[in-house]
């Protein structure tokens, strides 16, 4: 079956079956890496990207359900305002360890950031809650959303940072 997507503001056409999940067409299909496979039941973040603006798991999105939408993913996210103060909020603070899930994270806290542009804490750890990161750079995440959003860090825990860096 021949789908067409609009994929980074670029049409796009995969012959597909319809069931395939949107992961694997962006890998496989048209060879976009940045978007992770995880745990492939929807469950950890890493292959988050916006469909129609909305944050999914496209490991769970059938290629039928993205068909004639607008999917964003990683390649695409920093090409607006908010998507380009996320990324640049991430390398500031250097969130990223093993960076596996960060592309995920990422995209879930644009979409996080495009509903609610004043997250408190609280908001934001329960935003980012369906996104694991295993090197736990959960704290940098959060400062790394707030500068992205102009506000405080607010850090519960300094400790997690290497002596003299700059949170906000």
């Amino acid at each position: 079956m021949s789908v067409t997507l609009t994929v980074n503001g670029r049409k796009r056409a995969v012959d597909a079956e319809a069931d395939k999940p949107l992961l694997w067409v962006l890998r496989e299909d048209l060879d976009m890496p940045g978007t992770k496979f995880g745990c492939g039941a929807g469950l950890c973040g890493a292959c988050t990207v916006h469909l129609d603006g909305e944050a999914v798991r496209s490991c769970q999105t059938p290629i039928a359900d993205a068909a004639g939408k607008q999917v964003t993913t990683i390649e695409g996210v920093a090409t607006n305002d908010l998507g380009k103060r996320v990324v640049e909020a991430w390398t500031a603070l250097d969130v990223p360890q093993c960076g596996y899930c960060q592309a995920g994270q990422i995209m879930s806290a644009t979409a996080l950031l495009k509903q609610n542009p004043k997250p408190t804490p609280d908001d934001i750890d329960g935003w980012m809650s369906g996104n694991i990161c295993r090197c736990a750079t959960y704290l940098r995440i959060r400062a790394a959303i707030r500068k992205a959003a102009g506000l405080p860090a607010e850090m519960a825990d300094a400790s997690a940072f290497p002596a003299g860096e700059q949170l906000a």
